[in-house]
């Protein structure tokens, strides 16, 4: 099966204001489809980041893979590793913008194999150990809309019973067995104070409190020894490995990571300090699906549990992800997901992908399972082409109404 064209097109989609440590969200979310065409006529798909280096670098690798057969993905990774330069893509290093790149490319193909093959992806995985993949309400403190805008339909979450709100909402809607919080907004004392209002109106299920690296070490530890009993894991409460183990050793519960511990170069000194539990596996930046069930069975063998980052994200990564958490054997916790905000927006057709009691079946199709939905895939290019953002930059959208904002870490 010969690759004979890909096609790239970004797409733009309504997000609401979600604050965190970084800013808040802009009204436009950016991401990235990509359609690998092979000469038996199927088509595989594939989802990435929208930002327009990143863009160019997925255009440009797309034109270097035509003519490979589908299943050379050693080869793909080569030539997208000879035109990726370190600092391409805004990554942290070159492994990471290489494997940012390459992942839309893989599972566009391991779609096309799926399909030639009738299996579903989770097959070419090793085959499902779940069915259904559990994911959490994601809450974050929010504005009641944009400025100058209409206010949305999830409201204002800005203290205690904000949050509960939002919950009671996402989970009756979802059906929510898990929720995670977004902190880093708030001084801690406050967001301390909206776990415990979390824990005390849902107090069967289990929470997570994510402050991306806002607090320092002391604040961390005071935090954590403050919420025993009550976190099921604190997820980046300060910046790098060193920083994390020093609060790893000093607080009851396990700490987590998709900030300190990103590429593979960092799991070495991560394992050797205990610095973190949790791993919260990403297959935009890991390098793709396979990529990042080596990362697993890396994990498993040190001891490390796993869960799934999420960044907003549309149907296409939320297929991949369910198939990639259906046939992964340690991924036992509830994974991310932003889908909730995106407030039915999509570029897949309706009906693969659902909620059931929090969790969401396996596709059944073969491949992804998810096909595209072509009309909503030209008005979400329109909208690109029209709102005329090019990067995520939360910090300086929220500069726009709070010019003394800083997103500078440890800030408490």
């Amino acid at each position: 099966m010969i690759i004979r064209q890909i096609l790239v097109t970004p797409v733009a989609f309504r997000d609401p204001p979600l604050l965190n440590a970084a800013g808040v969200h802009e009204p436009w979310a950016l991401r990235t489809i990509v359609e690998v065409v092979t000469d038996e006529g199927l088509t595989g798909l594939g989802e990435t980041y929208g930002d327009v280096k990143h863009l160019g670098k997925v255009r440009e690798c797309a034109q270097a893979l035509i003519g490979l057969d589908v299943h050379a993905t050693n080869t793909m990774y080569a030539r997208i590793s000879t035109i990726v330069s370190d600092s391409s893509t805004g990554a942290t290093t070159k492994e990471k913008s290489i494997d940012r790149v390459f992942s839309p490319f893989e599972v566009a193909c391991l779609d096309v194999r799926g399909k030639a093959a009738g299996v579903p992806i989770t097959d070419l995985l090793g085959g499902q150990v779940r069915d259904a993949v559990p994911y959490s309400a994601y809450l974050f403190y929010k504005w009641a809309g944009h400025p100058n805008q209409e206010q949305d339909r999830f409201g204002t979450a800005l203290d205690e019973s904000g949050i509960v709100e939002q919950a009671s909402l996402l989970i009756k809607q979802y059906g929510f067995r898990s929720i995670k919080l977004k902190g880093g907004v708030f001084p801690p004392d406050q967001e301390v104070a909206a776990t415990k209002a979390l824990h005390a109106a849902f107090p069967e299920l289990p929470l997570r409190l994510d402050p991306n690296a806002a607090w320092t070490v002391e604040t961390s530890i005071r935090v954590g020894r403050e919420l025993d009993g009550i976190l099921q894991y604190l997820e980046d409460p300060t910046p790098g490995i060193p920083g994390m183990a020093e609060v790893a050793a000093a607080v009851p519960m396990p700490l987590a990571t998709n900030m300190c511990v990103v590429t593979h170069e960092h799991l070495p000194p991560a394992i050797a300090s205990r610095a973190i539990g949790v791993l919260l596996l990403d297959h935009h930046y890991w390098g793709g699906l396979i990529r990042s069930s080596h990362v697993a069975t890396l994990c498993d063998t040190f001891g490390l549990a796993l869960s799934m980052h999420s960044n907003s994200h549309l149907g296409i990564s939320l297929a991949a992800m369910t198939h990639l958490a259906a046939a992964t054997p340690n991924l036992t916790f509830a994974c991310d997901t932003h889908t909730p905000w995106q407030d039915g927006q999509d570029v897949v057709q309706p009906g693969a992908l659902r909620f059931v009691d929090g969790a969401v079946p396996v596709p059944t199709g073969p491949g992804l399972g998810v096909e595209l939905d072509r009309d909503a895939l030209a008005r979400m290019n329109e909208q690109y082409e029209k709102c005329g953002i090019l990067a995520r930059d939360d910090t300086s959208y929220m500069q726009r109404f709070d010019p003394a904002f800083s997103a500078r870490r440890s800030r408490w």
